[in-house]
């Protein structure tokens, strides 16, 4: 069953300055590496973005910013994820009126016990929809609020923007397959997220693309492309090659393994993150670099 969207959509790492101010200029030269990394598409402002320690009015210039500045080389996706559904349709319409491709949103939550039910989390993504822009649900364990396939599936038939779905919660392969066993021709782009961390399950069970880190897009794009390709053995040895850079930086780095090989690569100037978030300890930076280096991926060499 083929599927209209495919392929790496990575999430743009959003740089700071070391005093902790926006790193503009940095984030052009984010961008513009990863439409040299090959990726599909881009999202920004996701929660590998940073996205809760960014302002408002940070958002705000980011997205006009960004979606300028890739001026329609790839698609862009805007995440514009929150608990209040007024809040989530401005950010859709502005996300739209500036020229992205998509937006992407997780279920409404605030904190570990404001959850929003079936029936809140339905309406928020049919009020988003009405704005017309083509909606990825970001299915992640972050927000906590669990999402059936029945639910999934009943949005994707109902909401004629819901077309794309980023899963990934526990056991995501298997709902994977479920989605798209039970949506049919409706689930338009089924991917896989969590930095790839289960990939080639993912693709196995039926995911068409991947949503990971801007960290090595360029060496994860080909194993999507084999497995499409029925190149399995092919796609699995791509994926063994890659596993250990892909497990350090889900397991031990989060989104700072891409700005510190985004530095490392001459990309952006400083790896900062805003506090609380701390800095990589010099043991898991030397144990990511130690990984990253033999595979020669294209972040490591671009601003040099």
């Amino acid at each position: 069953m083929s599927k209209k969207y495919s392929g790496i959509w990575p999430a743009a790492p959003t740089p700071f300055n070391p005093d902790g101010s926006l790193d503009l200029d940095g984030m052009l030269r984010v961008l513009d590496c990863m439409i040299d990394q090959g990726v599909d598409g881009i999202c920004i402002l996701a929660n590998f973005s940073e996205q809760f320690l960014i302002t408002d009015e940070e958002r705000a210039i980011l997205t006009k910013v960004c979606l300028a500045h890739v001026a329609g080389r790839v698609p862009v996706i805007v995440t514009i994820s929150h608990f209040a559904n007024q809040i989530v349709v401005e950010r859709a319409q502005n996300a739209k009126d500036l020229g992205a491709s998509m937006v992407m949103m997780m279920a409404p939550y605030h904190g570990a016990l404001m959850k929003g039910s079936a029936a809140q989390t339905y309406g928020q993504f049919a009020a988003v929809g009405k704005i017309g822009i083509p909606i990825m649900v970001q299915d992640a364990p972050l927000s906590g609020v669990e999402l059936p396939v029945s639910l999934l599936v009943k949005m994707a038939n109902e909401i004629e923007m819901v077309k794309l779905f980023k899963i990934e919660c526990t056991g995501a392969a298997a709902k994977l397959a479920a989605l798209i066993e039970e949506g049919g021709d409706a689930i338009e782009g089924p991917f896989d997220g969590e930095e790839a961390i289960s990939l080639l399950a993912d693709l196995d069970a039926g995911a068409t693309g991947g949503m990971t880190s801007a960290l090595i897009p360029d060496l994860i794009k080909p194993i999507i492309n084999l497995h499409a390709k029925g190149e399995l053995i092919g796609a699995a040895n791509a994926y063994m090659r890659v596993l250990p850079v892909i497990n350090h930086e889900n397991r031990q780095c989060g989104f700072r393994a891409a700005k510190v090989a985004m530095v490392e690569g001459g990309v952006i100037k400083s790896a900062f993150c805003r506090a609380p978030i701390e800095a990589l300890s010099a043991r898991t930076h030397e144990g990511l670099m130690r990984l990253l280096k033999p595979l020669n991926p294209i972040v490591l060499n671009w601003g040099k």
